[in-house]
């Protein structure tokens, strides 16, 4: 996909009651907080700015869209697991994330995104649950690749799919927003998608 233009459409906060209906598929991604989703999408976007970036873990706390050459949108999902963030915040994203996931007629893929230098913990785990039983297989995208060596790699690529107890069909991407190693692969993934999705509206 050559990214032509992109731009934040909607965001949703824990008080919106009707989720937007953007009439495109959806691309989701979740993680905990500081793991890189903004980053991620900034990189696949090419652009410096356009998901907002912060050192402090808990800094998105809504639902941004970004609508991508008007054929996809990007969901970046509030950041979980950060304590600092007060209480009825957390308390209030969870259903609100769960609610997306469950009613969204357009989501037609998540992209679970782990830290590669953190064995993924319990809200890791949950949001994987989540995922899968809402009916999705999640694409696992391990970030920030760049910061342990290589022979340390599939080590924690091990340890990550052992942790999340992930089936034989889950794929799983690495990547690190400072080589920009893995956006193509990652591209090319959300480009199968969005063919997939061309040809079951054909179908119709």
């Amino acid at each position: 996909m050559v990214i032509k233009n992109a731009e934040l459409v909607n965001v949703v906060g824990v008080t919106t009651k009707k989720l937007p209906d953007t009439g495109l598929p959806e691309i989701a991604f979740a993680g905990r907080s500081n793991v890189g989703k903004s980053s991620l999408i900034n990189v696949l976007l090419q652009r410096k700015a356009l998901a907002r970036t912060s050192s402090t873990p808990g800094k998105t706390q809504t639902m941004n869209f970004y609508k991508v050459n008007d054929d996809v949108c990007f969901v970046d999902l509030p950041g979980y697991g950060y304590a600092h963030v007060k209480t009825d915040f957390r308390r209030s994203w969870g259903p609100m994330i769960e609610r997306y996931l469950r009613s969204s007629g357009n989501l037609k893929a998540v992209f679970l995104l782990i830290d590669i230098r953190r064995v993924p913990n319990e809200d890791d785990s949950l949001m994987y649950e989540w995922i899968v039983n809402a009916g999705f297989t999640p694409v696992i995208i391990v970030t920030k690749a760049d910061k342990v060596k290589r022979s340390q790699t599939k080590k924690a690529v091990l340890d990550i799919k052992n942790a999340l107890r992930v089936t034989d069909d889950t794929e799983i991407f690495l990547f690190s927003a400072m080589s920009k190693s893995g956006r193509e692969e990652i591209m090319e993934k959300i480009d199968r998608l969005i063919e997939e999705e061309t040809r079951d509206n054909d179908k119709d």
